[in-house]
């Protein structure tokens, strides 16, 4: 069972799977799992609604199926709604779409913005979902209803990937219009102005928002690891250049540094949360920092 539980959180073969929901609940049944076996069973706990089994408990209320699955006894637990209202703002522009391993960046957002919407709705935190490319496509407010989750999931499977992208705009209107404090999670590969992007995770910030950006790339983006000559095509504006890679292999790794440590350090400053995560990555990743996001949030 824990190496069936480690190969849901495997992102290229949960991708096979064409049923968004399906794919969400063996995410994160998986991860709750790994985490039962881990050293770190209170972490569990307390996001899993579940609690180690103790002297005065009711037998009644033990979790057969969760004792089958981890050879411990757990015992449900029915906790207020927390109120955290959260937001999903992912991005779906046709760059999203770029693979070269079998796992686009879009598949993986989608993945894990439904593992995260199917965590949340568990702990009865309320849930929104916002899609944008160069406008903003679909919003759902946050509601923490359990057939919420069927809207979220359903919007996210009809996805047409957008042109190009336009993303602080997008942040801002947001922004904006967001008026209870509440938790802001951007999913993108955010393949537009550096600094016009960072002023609208600002913005989020002076509304007193908290912030995490997981930012989705794929292993080939950072490496340039082409061995032959290779035609390469913009899929937003449908340039098209033809090149020796290993010429400008250095230069463009470089480049990709130099992005990454950008949003590192001003994400840093601003004290928004920033994950860089590419789509040959375990999802227990991305899971494990927001959840540690929300610990702190408390």
């Amino acid at each position: 069972m824990a190496n069936l539980s480690t190969a849901y959180l495997n992102p290229e073969i949960v991708s096979r799977l064409d049923n968004l929901s399906l794919r969400a609940r063996l995410v994160v049944e998986g991860f709750i799992i790994g985490l039962h076996r881990s050293p770190y069973h209170g972490f569990s706990v307390e996001f899993a609604e579940h609690r180690a089994y103790g002297p005065g408990d009711e037998i009644r209320h033990v979790d057969w199926k969760l004792f089958a699955k981890t050879d411990r006894y757990y015992v449900k637990e029915f906790e207020e709604e927390t109120n955290l209202k959260s937001y999903l703002v992912m991005d779906q522009s046709r760059s999203m779409t770029y693979s070269s391993h079998g796992v686009s960046k879009l598949s993986y957002a989608q993945t894990l913005a439904a593992s995260l919407a199917y965590l949340m709705l568990k702990q009865q935190d309320a849930i929104g979902l916002a899609l944008f490319d160069s406008e903003l496509r679909q919003y759902l407010a946050p509601r923490a209803k359990p057939s919420h989750l069927d809207a979220i999931l359903g919007r996210m499977s009809e996805i047409q990937p957008g042109p190009e992208t336009t993303i602080a705009p997008i942040l801002h209107q947001l922004a904006e219009s967001i008026v209870k404090r509440g938790l802001i999670i951007l999913i993108s590969d955010l393949f537009d102005d550096p600094d016009q992007i960072l002023m609208g995770l600002k913005h989020f910030r002076h509304k007193h928002h908290e912030v995490i950006v997981f930012h989705i790339l794929d292993p080939q983006e950072l490496t340039f690891a082409f061995s032959t000559r290779t035609r390469f095509r913009d899929l937003e504006t449908g340039e098209v250049i033809t090149t020796e890679p290993w010429h400008i292999q250095k230069a463009y790794q470089k480049r990709v540094g130099q992005f990454l440590e950008l949003y590192r350090r001003r994400c840093r400053q601003q004290n928004i949360d920033y994950v860089q995560i590419t789509t040959d990555r375990p999802l227990d990743l991305a899971l494990s920092e927001y959840l540690l996001k929300r610990r702190r949030i408390g």
